[in-house]
């Protein structure tokens, strides 16, 4: 797969939260980093998505996502059976938010709009949500008087409930006029002032969590999986989750290049998820095994958006179940984008798994390769006062941006070639993690560790991002998990 004139907006993947006590870089590692180390116009900052922060789910309006009905019908599948009802309320507080990431010294912050805010009706000739609009408009004018620039992200996963319920959301074809009429509206009620555009997150995640294995809405698997699944078919669902996405996405790019971008000045990309895979052993058995599962995760959607197609080893594998794109398809998804944005969290281990092929047809079988990994340790003893001075994150912090420079010093001349402007390289954010979607809603893991009490949710300060004000320049965090 070859990755031409791609420009990265790189989420690393780890968690970062507030400033709280001043310390110099130079102690803990030998070299200083500060933002003239990194080149002009290189952009910092935070990003969130909407049902992890907003909350006000009742409120001005809004409809309900698959989200909803997830974690209210099926509690039991949150580990401390929360919801994203309320959250950091940041519907109400975004003055405060926004107040925080320019404190923290950020250059912008990415949100996601709820598809079910602004269209409550679940599409546009139904009507529009002017509350919902009013919201967006606001932060969006909040966010631009504090000098932030904002990264707006179309679908972050928040089906509106109305359409699972009418034809199965992301499994009806029916989903990509839908979402390119719900595009479109975003374009032409914020597009003045958006100037980057982000049609989907995860798509891959999406896919996986919430067709293959189901621990996520809608919540659908084969049942002979024994994944405790609502319904559905892990062998051929993800497949058509995953085409019908990237159709979306493509139709959604093609109405904003064709009727908004020369007016507005804007660009639109996809944000992708990867893992790096490691082969288990130096054998080239797991090489292939290793390059096979970038296949099925990245090469998924990245070589249809460059090269028209899936990935060989896809479909030499999945076969008559992996969806045919069309010759007009073709052309509206490849290089469908004008920046790729990667999202990445953790590396795994690959070994040949051939005995796979005799198992019963599954997305989470046909790359024939087994994945291992170690867990991040999780104290659930651990009290906010140690919990607050993490200091080993800030290692983590530095390292990532120490070996990103050298990246950028070592081969910024053949970067500098493939793109028109320098200035439009790399787009840095971290994560605001407000609600860790997969498990739990207790733990806040960005700008600050939120007590999740009524009427107070005070916001601590934990010592990790003193880095940021120590370097004069803010992180990198995890996004989702």
């Amino acid at each position: 797969m070859h990755l031409l004139s791609v420009v990265l907006l790189i989420l690393i993947s780890a968690p970062i939260v507030i400033v709280g006590a001043v310390f110099s870089i130079d102690n803990i590692r030998g070299t200083s980093l500060n933002r003239s180390s990194f080149p002009e116009g290189f952009i910092f900052g935070t990003a969130s998505s909407a049902y992890q922060c907003e909350g006000a789910a009742n409120v001005g309006g809004r409809g309900p996502s698959i989200w909803d009905t997830y974690t209210h019908n099926y509690p039991d599948k949150i580990v401390d059976r929360s919801n994203g009802d309320v959250t950091i309320d940041q519907y109400h507080r975004y003055k405060e938010d926004v107040e925080i990431i320019k404190e923290m010294n950020m250059d912008a912050y990415r949100f996601s709009i709820s598809w079910s805010r602004i269209l409550p009706k679940r599409k546009v000739s139904r009507g529009v949500n002017k509350e919902g609009i009013n919201y967006y408009n606001n932060l969006i004018n909040e966010l631009l008087a504090k000098g932030l620039k904002p990264f707006v992200t179309i679908f972050h996963w928040d089906l509106p409930q109305a359409l699972e319920d009418e034809y199965g959301g992301f499994l009806s074809p029916n989903i990509v006029n839908d979402f390119q009429d719900y595009a479109e509206l975003c374009f032409r009620e914020f597009g003045d002032r958006v100037k980057h555009w982000i049609t989907l997150n995860e798509p891959w995640t999406f896919s996986k969590y919430g067709y293959a294995d189901g621990i996520s809405p809608p919540g659908r698997c084969s049942s002979w999986q024994n994944l405790d699944c609502n319904d559905g078919d892990s062998a051929i669902e993800p497949y058509i989750v995953t085409h019908n996405q990237l159709l979306a996405h493509a139709a959604a790019v093609n109405v904003y290049k064709t009727k908004y971008q020369a007016s507005q000045k804007g660009m639109i990309g996809i944000s992708l998820a990867c893992h790096w895979m490691v082969p288990l052993y130096v054998t080239e058995l797991d090489r292939h095994a290793a390059q096979r599962a970038l296949d099925f995760m990245f090469g998924w959607f990245m070589e249809p958006l460059t090269i028209g197609e899936y990935p060989y080893s896809m479909q030499s594998l999945v076969g008559s179940r992996l969806p045919n794109f069309s010759a007009i398809e073709i052309k509206l998804v490849r290089g469908s984008f004008d920046f790729i944005g990667l999202n990445y969290y953790t590396s795994y281990y690959a070994t040949d798994a051939p005995e796979l092929s005799e198992a019963r047809p599954s997305y989470l079988t046909d790359s024939l390769v087994i994945l291992t990994s170690i867990d991040e340790f999780n104290d659930p003893t651990l009290s906010l006062e140690k919990a607050l001075a993490d200091t080993s994150r800030i290692d983590y912090f530095y390292d990532h941006l120490y070996y990103l420079r050298s990246a950028i010093k070592l081969h910024f001349k053949d970067l500098y070639v493939q793109w028109h402007d320098p200035r439009d390289l790399l787009f840095c954010f971290a994560s605001s993690d407000i609600l860790c979607l997969h498990s739990s809603f207790i733990l806040i893991l960005q700008w600050s560790w939120v007590e999740c009490k009524p009427i107070s949710r005070q916001k601590y300060k934990p010592t990790s991002a003193s880095l940021a004000h120590a370097m004069d320049v803010p992180f990198i965090a995890k996004f989702w998990k």
